[in-house]
């Protein structure tokens, strides 16, 4: 199917606010059935389920960038933060542990949850990057919060160095990438040619603080919820 058979992607169009409401819907009433049930089977299934999703999309899109000539050094490689927090998220639905939690609950909100709300795509449904891109980003996103509300996982305290250590490192690692081969992933070398955040930070290098500055911020922010839970917990008792 020819590109002229697909409308123009709209931000925040019909198809794009059903994504986004998928997203959010669908983890909390599957979170919702694990509850009530009660059934680790189930649990397990949803987690495969979620990570075959999530795994599928991925290489959907490797066929489709192969198959229409797109594949190049600049995105061949799992150097974007997206694909290190679909890393992260898959380890965590097949064994559920703290430390790849973690990773994937910061990492998914701070980064793909940017990605989802201003895609970077040219068309809307049904382009196969359209629904490559939904279930990708919307998976990993689905998958924490079900993690989270389903499985009962959070942050702590001692999260946060750790995060930040491995946000540093994959911020080195992008970084030696994008110097070797002259490429651009984490948008550490210019900015994102779509409209994104970006747009409203200083121009290069003088961003890169910035981009660390938020991401702190960011962590505090989505961990915010917890304390507060923490706070009301300890004063009730």
């Amino acid at each position: 199917m020819s590109h002229a058979a697909f409308e123009p992607f709209v931000l925040f169009g019909r198809s794009h606010q059903i994504v986004l409401g998928l997203t959010v819907a669908v983890p909390l009433l599957l979170s919702a059935l694990v509850r009530i049930t009660g059934r680790c089977a189930l649990t397990r299934v949803i987690c495969w389920g979620f990570a075959a999703a999530i795994l599928g999309a991925w290489a959907y899109w490797y066929m489709i960038a192969t198959r229409n000539g797109w594949l190049d050094l600049g995105n061949a490689l799992p150097m974007d933060l997206c694909s290190w927090a679909c890393i992260a998220t898959v380890v965590t639905l097949i064994r559920p542990n703290q430390k790849s939690y973690e990773l994937a609950y910061f990492w998914a909100l701070a980064g793909t949850v940017q990605g989802i709300l201003r895609p970077g795509i040219p068309f809307d449904f049904p382009d196969p990057r359209f629904i490559e891109f939904s279930v990708f980003h919307g998976g990993i996103i689905a998958s924490v919060l079900f993690l989270t509300v389903g499985l009962k996982m959070r942050p702590y305290p001692s999260s946060f160095p750790r995060v930040i250590a491995w946000t540093l490192f994959y911020m080195a690692a992008a970084g030696a990438v994008d110097w070797a081969l002259r490429v651009d992933y984490g948008f550490l070398r210019s900015k994102p040619v779509y409209p994104s955040l970006f747009d409203l930070m200083p121009a290069w290098p003088y961003y890169l603080p910035v981009l660390v500055v938020l991401g702190l911020l960011s962590m505090v922010v989505y961990y915010t919820p917890f304390f507060l839970m923490d706070r009301w917990r300890a004063w009730r008792s």
